[in-house]
């Protein structure tokens, strides 16, 4: 099936220190592209794969469950691990939860987590109907493109799948059952108005992770897809300073 324009994955070949680019739930590549290019002029190798059953069309994602788009960021991981020394994984909602299981799965092989407002709850009460709702009707209204900054569009499905959907809420229970395996430094960003994840999410993270070293930063001005908002350039430079410092030999 055709991948919609600019939704295509991307890498940079640099440095011998990797980063590792993770796209959020009915997104693509798209909303990570400035920073993976901020990253790349840094000198650092970069990759941003685009996760399957993303970039087409939500019926093709539908078709899709976390256990493929694990799969993708792992392989991913892998790939940069075999050519990189030090290799550090950044999320951006969905994608910060599949960050976690990399870190959780991979251990000292990654030198640090940048989350940029993770996903691992919602409070919408709808989620509780999502097991029978996913049988009766195929999506509902999206969640992408909750951006603040005027002009600005993340290219992602104007419809969210809801058996993909489903399959991400079950994922997250490992996910946060396994948080104290977390011991990596972290950079957790959030914004502090976001209409997709609640504030409880990152603090749930936040109270669960063993890691000693971690730094949480309020973004003030953007909403949930904060790479592409008011904020972005904040966060292109604290992680940028962020895998400095962790991947120092």
């Amino acid at each position: 099936m055709a991948i919609l324009t600019g939704a295509e994955p991307f890498s940079h070949d640099g440095s011998d220190v990797g980063v590792l680019l993770c796209h959020g739930f009915t997104g693509t590549p798209q909303s990570l592209r400035g920073w993976g290019e901020y990253l790349g002029e840094r000198g650092y190798t970069v990759h941003a794969p685009l996760l399957p059953g993303h970039g087409t069309t939500w019926q093709e994602m539908n078709r899709t469950r976390w256990e493929d788009w694990y799969a993708c960021v792992d392989t991913a991981f892998r790939q940069l691990h075999e050519t990189c020394e030090r290799v550090v994984v950044c999320g951006l909602s969905m994608g910060a939860a599949l960050s976690l299981q990399l870190a959780q799965e991979h251990g000292p092989r990654i030198s640090g987590l940048v989350l940029v407002n993770p996903a691992v709850k919602f409070d919408d009460p709808r989620t509780r109907l999502l097991p029978l709702l996913k049988h009766l009707v195929g999506s509902l209204e999206a969640i992408g493109n909750d951006i603040k900054k005027h002009g600005v569009t993340e290219l992602a499905y104007t419809r969210t799948p809801l058996k993909a959907a489903h399959s991400q809420l079950v994922a997250w229970q490992s996910v946060i059952r396994d948080l104290p395996e977390v011991t990596q430094p972290v950079l957790l960003l959030r914004s502090a108005q976001d209409h997709v994840v609640p504030a409880s999410s990152s603090a749930l993270i936040l109270s669960r992770i063993s890691s000693r070293d971690v730094t949480e930063i309020v973004l003030e001005d953007s909403y949930h897809v904060a790479t592409i908002d008011n904020d972005a350039p904040r966060i292109f430079d604290e992680s940028a300073k962020f895998i400095e410092r962790v991947t120092q030999t």
